[in-house]
């Protein structure tokens, strides 16, 4: 596998081939918090006078090495080309007309300025705060768990008409999500703004180990049985954890309507 400096060292070889305006690096090779592994990207940006001009061959890629698997997305004014290459290194690239370079700003936490000559960042800082949670507000609270409980009724469907997908994706990408919110709310309770990460990878950082395991098992998904087991369970971890916040801050929480749709979807998925 390469190291860190050769592959550094082809980005910007490559950079200067191409005339590009400035490169920058974001991601977590900018963040000295997190943990160093071969699994990093490198999530890198060349801002460039024309764009069509660039992407219009892509031979050029080639010059990073061979790749097993690629991806083109088109983000705004932007193309992105993701590449995980044979020997497990994988960059993450973007090409980034310079009179749009806000746009790339505004969508990264961090960065680091490799190459700019011009100087085109100096105008534009980077956003840390853009994967912080805040303290929560009662109205904030309470459209979480009105989400939360109305969403399940959609699980329980989803569980009784044995759509295993559709029940899947309301459970983890709306239910679960709120519940990771809840905890996310318990931290910076005590704790003020703190850094969760994107996609909340680094919540279980502030929290017992045993919160982590209790979540963790509710990741399973494989069967409709597992999958109401995983929503009961998420329905009553949620249950225990808005009422904890509740009572911390003040917040009222409708236990009631809590207590009834666990009743709803004990009565219809069993």
């Amino acid at each position: 596998m390469r190291t860190d400096q050769e592959i550094l060292g082809l980005i910007l070889e490559t950079a200067k081939k191409l005339q590009v305006d400035a490169v920058a690096l974001s991601g977590s090779r900018t963040n000295p918090k997190v943990q160093t592994d071969e699994f990093q990207d490198y999530d890198l940006v060349y801002v460039v006078d024309d764009i069509d001009n660039l992407t219009s061959d892509l031979s050029w890629l080639d010059q990073f090495g061979k790749r097993i698997i690629e991806q083109e997305v088109t983000l705004g004014h932007r193309r992105l080309y993701l590449m995980l290459f044979e020997d497990g290194n994988r960059i993450d690239l973007t090409i980034c007309p310079k009179e749009h370079i806000n746009e790339w700003v505004a969508s990264e936490a961090d960065y680091t300025v490799l190459v700019d000559e011009k100087g085109l960042f100096e105008s534009y800082s980077p956003s840390p705060e853009r994967f912080w949670i805040h303290p929560a507000s009662n109205s904030d609270f309470e459209k979480s768990c009105n989400e939360f409980w109305w969403v399940s009724a959609y699980v329980v469907k989803g569980i009784c008409r044995k759509q295993i997908i559709y029940a899947t994706d309301h459970l983890y990408g709306i239910c679960q999500q709120e519940l990771l919110k809840i905890l996310a709310w318990q931290i910076a309770s005590d704790r003020g703004a703190v850094d969760i990460g994107k996609n909340y990878k680094y919540l279980f950082n502030y929290l017992p180990i045993e919160k982590e395991k209790e979540f963790s098992a509710l990741l399973d998904f494989s069967s409709l049985d597992k999958i109401t087991q995983s929503l009961l369970a998420t329905m009553e971890f949620f249950h225990q954890e808005a009422q904890y916040l509740a009572q911390k801050m003040g917040f009222k929480y409708e236990k009631e309507v809590a207590e009834r749709m666990i009743e709803y979807a004990e009565e219809r998925s069993n």
